[in-house]
């Protein structure tokens, strides 16, 4: 049905095609979707079993409408966000493009979201349905940004089941700071003094800019496991990277995701693995459209990925396909389980 509708779609705003996208989800328009129950894909994620390791990205659920939904469309967990402490809009509109030809989008959306107490209240109401994660981030305009991760923190630590500490988007000026050592440093020591202030077990996951050097990761990777971060999100948008691309919209400000990051995301992801020594779990994202693609995440060094670009091209049973295709690749390789790839490059 997707490849039928899908020309249609893409004559719309990609906004625009979002919203209806979360309407259609909100009145469970779509066919729920079962995820075979095979070992080859089993695994456990913050002390839950999975069937799958296949997620979805913060970015297309923000305001966690549709989390359930999306659970039934076969993933097996979800990270909604990214939550201010505040309400605000965002950037101006337009701000999210379509790259047809080159299987990508960009963003400046800037965190438009409905802020942490709304966001929370809807977390009560709706029990989730499989693992679920918030990516949290500070207001545009706030004069302590490490307050306002505290503050998200604090909102969602017994809500959910991992929170994720996001430093990454280029759409929020200088939030990327963050990735100084010294910036880094003192933000997890006050993330992980609070943690142990209010007794709480709830994991917490970074998540990391596919524009750091290189030459950053060892010294990142050492502070990483000093503060025990459960999960490295291996990455979000990239503002660079343009020069391959086809589109005439290439150049528009803003983060680039989806087909074009796939490589880049592959290289941080083994970089990353070689420095964790397997003592924190990696999430891989960028370019994740098949089990092909999931395959390499897994070889370069991930525990489990997540995609939301992908999503936009292949259609809302995507995460069925991709578990179909991989636990394939698996059989035909005589590969048992998923997990004795990771980090076999």
């Amino acid at each position: 049905m997707f490849e039928k509708v899908r020309s249609l779609i893409f004559k719309l705003d990609p906004e625009l095609a979002h919203s209806l996208a979360i309407k259609a989800l909100k009145t469970n328009l779509f066919i729920k979707q079962k995820i075979s129950d095979d070992v080859l894909l089993k695994s456990d994620l913050f002390g839950k079993e999975i069937k799958s390791p296949i997620g979805i990205a913060a970015g297309f659920d923000k305001d966690a409408e549709v989390y359930n939904s999306l659970f039934n469309l076969g993933f097996s967990f979800v990270e909604v966000g990214t939550v201010t402490p505040l309400k605000q809009y965002g950037n101006k509109k337009p701000r999210v493009f379509r790259l047809e030809e080159d299987e990508a989008l960009i963003n400046r959306l800037g965190f438009n979201n409905s802020g942490c107490d709304s966001v929370s209240t809807r977390i009560k109401k709706n029990k989730p349905l499989g693992v679920l994660g918030v990516n949290i981030g500070p207001n545009w305009n706030s004069k302590d940004r490490v307050k306002d991760y505290l503050i998200g923190f604090n909102k969602f630590e017994n809500l959910v089941d991992y929170v994720t500490i996001n430093i990454s988007s280029p759409n929020t000026e200088n939030l990327r700071d963050f990735h100084d050592l010294n910036e880094l440093e003192n933000l997890l020591n006050k993330i992980f003094a609070e943690k142990k202030k209010l007794d709480s077990n709830i994991p917490i996951a970074l998540k990391v800019s596919p524009d750091i050097n290189f030459n950053q990761i060892k010294d990142m990777s050492k502070i990483l496991i000093k503060y025990k971060v459960d999960a490295l999100i291996v990455s979000n948008t990239t503002d660079q990277n343009r020069d391959k691309l086809i589109n005439h919209q290439k150049f528009q400000k803003g983060g680039l995701s989806g087909k074009p990051l796939s490589d880049l995301s592959n290289n941080l992801i083994n970089s990353f693995f070689k420095n964790l020594n397997g003592e924190i779990k990696i999430i891989g994202v960028g370019g994740v459209n098949s089990g092909e693609t999931a395959f390499k995440k897994f070889l370069s060094g991930a525990n489990f990925v997540q995609l939301y670009t992908g999503m936009v091209f292949r259609g809302p049973n995507i995460a069925i396909k991709i578990s179909e295709e991989l636990k394939k690749i698996l059989k035909e390789k005589n590969i048992k389980r998923y997990s004795d790839i990771i980090g076999k490059l």
